[in-house]
Order: C-alpha cells, then sequence, then structure tokens
C-alpha cells in the first residue's frame, strides 16, 4: 500500500513538473513573437514618419516649370499610395499575425512574420527612394551652388595654368580656348536653369561641367607633350633615322627587314591623324601612340648600332674562317697529292682511308656552303647578326673538320715517327749488344756458358727482324713496333746477363785466389780443387758457391769481405 502511495505521488510531482515547464516553453515562445512584432510596429511607425510631406510643401513654394510640375504629381500619387495602401496593409499583416500568436499558433505566426518583413523591406525601400528623389530638388540648389564654386576654382585654375604655358600647345592653343569659352557658357546655363527651377536640368549642366573639366584636365596635361612630340622630336627622329639609313644603304648594310621606310611613311600619317584629331581635343591613345612611335625609333637607333657592331663582327669571324679553311684547303691537297707515295710507305688501314676521304667531302661541301654564305652576304639580303650565326655554323663544322684532320695527320705523323723512332732504337740495340760482345772480352774465360750463345743468336736475329721489316715496302708500323720491342728486350737480356756473368766469374777466381792461403787444410784444399774444376767447366756460379762455403767456416765473414773488397 505504501509503495502505491509513493508511486502515485511521483507520477503526480512528475505531471506538475512537466507541465510548468510546458507553460515556461510557451510563454518564452511567446514573449519571443511578441518582441519581434514590437519592433516591425516600430519600423512600420518609422516609416509613417518620414517627413516626405514636408518636403513636397517645400517645391510648391518653388513650381515655375512644367516638368517640375509633373514630378510633383508623380510624388504625390506615389506618397498616397504609401500611406493609404501600403501603411495600413503593414497595420493588418500586425494584426493577423499577433491574432495567430494569441491562437498559439506558431507555424502560422512564423510564416507571417516572415512575410510582413519583407513588406516592410519594400516599403521602407519605396519610401528612401521618394524621398531621395525629392530630396534630390529640396536640397539642390545649396549643393548644387557648392558644387558651381569648387568648378569654378578647378577652370580658374586650369584656365592659369593654360596662359602661363599657352606657347607649348602652338596650333592647339585656339582650340584649348573655343573649349574654356564653351564651359563658360556652361556656367552662365547653370544659373539660367537654376533661376527656372529647372533642376532636372541643372543636374545636366552640372554633370556636363563636371565631364568637361576634368577632359580639360587632360588637354592641360597632355596636348604640349603631345606638341612637342608631334611636332618636334619624332619629325627630327625621322630625319635622323633616314639619313642614317640612307647611309648604312650606300655602305652595303642589309637593312631591308627593317621595313624603314614604309615604318616612316606610315608613321607620319599617324603624327598627322593625332595631330588632327588633337586639334578637336580628341586625345585618346594619342600621347600613348606617341610614345610608342618615339619607343620606336629609339629602336632603330639600336638596330643601327647593332648592324654595325655586327658587321665588325661578321667581318672578323669571316676573316678567322678564310684564313683557317684556306690552310685546311691546302693541306689536303698536299695530303692527296701525295697520297700513293704515303701508301706506298706506310701500310694505311681502311679506316685511316676513309677518314681522309671523309675529310675531303665534307670539306668541299663546306667550301660550297661558304660560297653561297658570300653569295647572300653580296647581296645584302639577310641581316649580320643572321649572316653571323651562318658563319658561326661555318667555323663549327670546319672546326669538326679540322678535328678529323688532325687525327687522321696524328696517325700519319705517328706511323713517319714510329719508322724514325726504330731506326734509332735499331742502332741503340746494336751499340748494346756491340757492347755485349766486348764485355765478354773483359775477362779470360776458361769456358762461355752455352746459354750466352743461345741469347747471342736470339738478339743477333731480333735485330735482323727489324732490318728485314724497315725494308719493307709499304712498312706495318704496328709489325716494325713489335719487332722493336722484341729486339730491345732480348739484346738488354743479352747485356745485363754478359755483366752478371763476368761478375760472378771474376768473383769466383778470386776467391779461388785467396782460398790458396787455407790449402794446408785438407778440406780446405779438396774443396777449392773441385771448385777449380767446376770453373775450368763454365760452372762459375757453383765454384763460388762451393769456395765461399769452405773458406767461411775457417774465416766467418768472407762473402761480404770479399764482396766488399772487390766490389
Amino acid at each position: 500500500m505504501n509503495l502505491t502511495l509513493i508511486a502515485v505521488g511521483i507520477y503526480v510531482v512528475t505531471v506538475i513538473i512537466v507541465v510548468i515547464f510546458l507553460n515556461l516553453l510557451q510563454n518564452n515562445r511567446n514573449k519571443k513573437y511578441k518582441n519581434i512584432l514590437d519592433k516591425l510596429e516600430v519600423e512600420k511607425n518609422v516609416i509613417d514618419s518620414t517627413p516626405i510631406n514636408l518636403e513636397i510643401s517645400k517645391i510648391k513654394t518653388f513650381l515655375k516649370n512644367d516638368k517640375l510640375d509633373a514630378n510633383l504629381n508623380d510624388w504625390e500619387n506615389r506618397f498616397k499610395d504609401i500611406r493609404s495602401i501600403q501603411i495600413p496593409k503593414i497595420t493588418d499583416m500586425i494584426l493577423e499575425a499577433d491574432y495567430s500568436l494569441k491562437q498559439q499558433d506558431y507555424k502560422t505566426t512564423l510564416f507571417k512574420i516572415a512575410k510582413l518583413e519583407m513588406e516592410i523591406y519594400k516599403v521602407r525601400t519605396n519610401t528612401e527612394m521618394l524621398l531621395d528623389e525629392i530630396k534630390e530638388i529640396t536640397s539642390s540648389e545649396e549643393r548644387n551652388r557648392a558644387i558651381i564654386i569648387k568648378f569654378k576654382s578647378i577652370y580658374r585654375e586650369l584656365y592659369d595654368k593654360f596662359n602661363s604655358t599657352k606657347s607649348e600647345f602652338g596650333e592647339i592653343a585656339n582650340s584649348v580656348l573655343l573649349q574654356f569659352e564653351n564651359i563658360s557658357k556652361r556656367f552662365e546655363a547653370f544659373e539660367q536653369s537654376m533661376e527656372n527651377n529647372d533642376y532636372n536640368e541643372v543636374t545636366k549642366i552640372i554633370k556636363s561641367i563636371d565631364e568637361m573639366l576634368k577632359h580639360m584636365q587632360i588637354v592641360i596635361d597632355e596636348v604640349p607633350s603631345i606638341v612637342l612630340m608631334a611636332t618636334s622630336v619624332i619629325p627630327k627622329k625621322i630625319t635622323e633615322i633616314s639619313q642614317i639609313y640612307q647611309d648604312m644603304i650606300k655602305e652595303g648594310y642589309p637593312l631591308d627587314y627593317l621595313n624603314v621606310d614604309y615604318n616612316i611613311t606610315e608613321a607620319n600619317k599617324k603624327l598627322s591623324d593625332i595631330m588632327d584629331r588633337t586639334r578637336v581635343l580628341n586625345l585618346e591613345d594619342s600621347l600613348f601612340e606617341l610614345k610608342v612611335l618615339v619607343e620606336y625609333f629609339d629602336s632603330l637607333f639600336n638596330d643601327f648600332e647593332k648592324e654595325k657592331n655586327d658587321r665588325h663582327i661578321y667581318d672578323e669571324l669571316v676573316d678567322t674562317f678564310v684564313s683557317k679553311i684556306s690552310k685546311i684547303n691546302s693541306l689536303v691537297d698536299d695530303i692527296f697529292s701525295q697520297i700513293n707515295d704515303i701508301k706506298n710507305v706506310y701500310n694505311l688501314s681502311e679506316e685511316d682511308l676513309n677518314l681522309l676521304n671523309q675529310v675531303k667531302e665534307e670539306l668541299n661541301i663546306l667550301n660550297n656552303d661558304y660560297d653561297v654564305l658570300k653569295t647572300h652576304t653580296g647581296n645584302h639580303t639577310f641581316a649580320y647578326s643572321k649572316l653571323i650565326k651562318e658563319i658561326e655554323t661555318l667555323s663549327l663544322r670546319l672546326n669538326n673538320i679540322q678535328d678529323k684532320l688532325d687525327n687522321s695527320l696524328d696517325a700519319l705523323g705517328s706511323m713517319k715517327e714510329d719508322e724514325l723512332r726504330a731506326r734509332q732504337q735499331l742502332e741503340e740495340i746494336k751499340q748494346i749488344l756491340r757492347e755485349s760482345k766486348n764485355k765478354i772480352k773483359e775477362f779470360n774465360f776458361p769456358v762461355i756458358p752455352q746459354y750466352y750463345y743461345t741469347q747471342l743468336d736470339e738478339a743477333s736475329l731480333a735485330i735482323k727482324e727489324i732490318i728485314k721489316e724497315l725494308e719493307k715496302k709499304p712498312i706495318t708500323i704496328s709489325v716494325l713496333n713489335t719487332r722493336v720491342d722484341t729486339a730491345r728486350d732480348l739484346v738488354l737480356k743479352l747485356y745485363t746477363g754478359t755483366k752478371e756473368l763476368l761478375k760472378i766469374a771474376v768473383f769466383a777466381e778470386n776467391a779461388i785466389v785467396y782460398g790458396n792461403r787455407y790449402r794446408v787444410t785438407d778440406e780446405v784444399n779438396k774443396n777449392l780443387m773441385y771448385s777449380e774444376l767446376l770453373f775450368y767447366k763454365g760452372e762459375y756460379q757453383k765454384s763460388l758457391e762451393i769456395t765461399i762455403n769452405s773458406l767461411n767456416k775457417i774465416e766467418p765473414g768472407i762473402y761480404n769481405k770479399l764482396l766488399k773488397f772487390y766490389e
């Protein structure tokens, strides 16, 4: 029973809390939408209180022309529409939204508020536009007077500036004076329109004066520069350019590519057109076009100077090229006039012959191309800058041909050098062989080892092979070099072996002589006798070893002692 009461109590409390929360939520929503409607009503009242009627009353006090009368009727009708139809419509929409809010139809209320905001915005815009149009008339006199005072100040400044620099305007001065008169007449027209309260015309006059003064500002700033460039600076440049151009043509410079005559004609036409437009004060793009002409003629001066410099460079390149190709032509002619003799002397490879023929063929093509270049140069057809590129290309090709020719000449020179070196080395090898033979005679050898004669025969045969190769026609240089290297190695081997043999034999003999003092010892005597036997058989190295080993037992260190003594 107690649990039931507790559960019922909790349920009741919860329901009460939910009801309170929903009431609070509803009150907040009502308050929020009510505030919005209040603000919108304030905005409606502000629109309704706009002083349009007051401004219309001001106009009626000085209404003096039919045009203004027509405008006034239009404004009154529009004001009547706002007051009689548009404002009441907003009032009705506010009441409808407020009724929906009281019915707690929040969705409909929100929709009506959105429509109301749009309607208020539209009416406020209509009201503001109407007020601005009316004030354009009611406040125009003071505003327009202030604008005209400012314009007259600008007019005087421009007129004073013109008078102080009138000489710079040349023949255009009269046109400028006429335009100042036109502006002055517009000031008079302004006063007349203000007198007639023709405010629509006043607005147009002010706008026209503003545009005329802005244009006059440009005229005062630009016309002196236009006159100076069009009547003095550019004509002088044209005269100078024409003279330089004619002089360079006489000197043979190829200047057709610059189209100077045509461009001068067109420039004179452009100057005439600019001056015609300037006389009626039409300055549109005139200063820009004149600056373009100045830049063009300045660039022509640079082109002329570049052409002169390029001609100097071209002449230097041609001189260098002619000198170089003449030498190469002469050298190639000499080589091919002796080619048969060269083939007879040296065994040229197919690659060497092909390289020479390729050099000759490429050189002939290069000579023909240079003849074409000379023709173009003589015809004054191409600019020297282009001719420089052509001669540089020919020079590069000539360098490639020279490299190939140098390779061929290096091969031929190397063959000649190898032949001369082989003959020189043959004499040196023969001399070494003679020295080897003389060395063997310095000592009375009981027996000369057989290997000496073998080496001597090999060296002599190698020398004969060199002589045989040198006597061949044509000479195969690679084979000749091999023969020389082989003979040199064999002779040096013989010479070195002979010196070593002589040294060992002398040392062996001296060792035996030194050891005679110890023959009283049976063992030494026996060894020395065996050593002598080997010595007379030609086995000098073995004889020396036995003698030294035997004596070293009696006199340690005998080898170094004898070596030091006999060296």
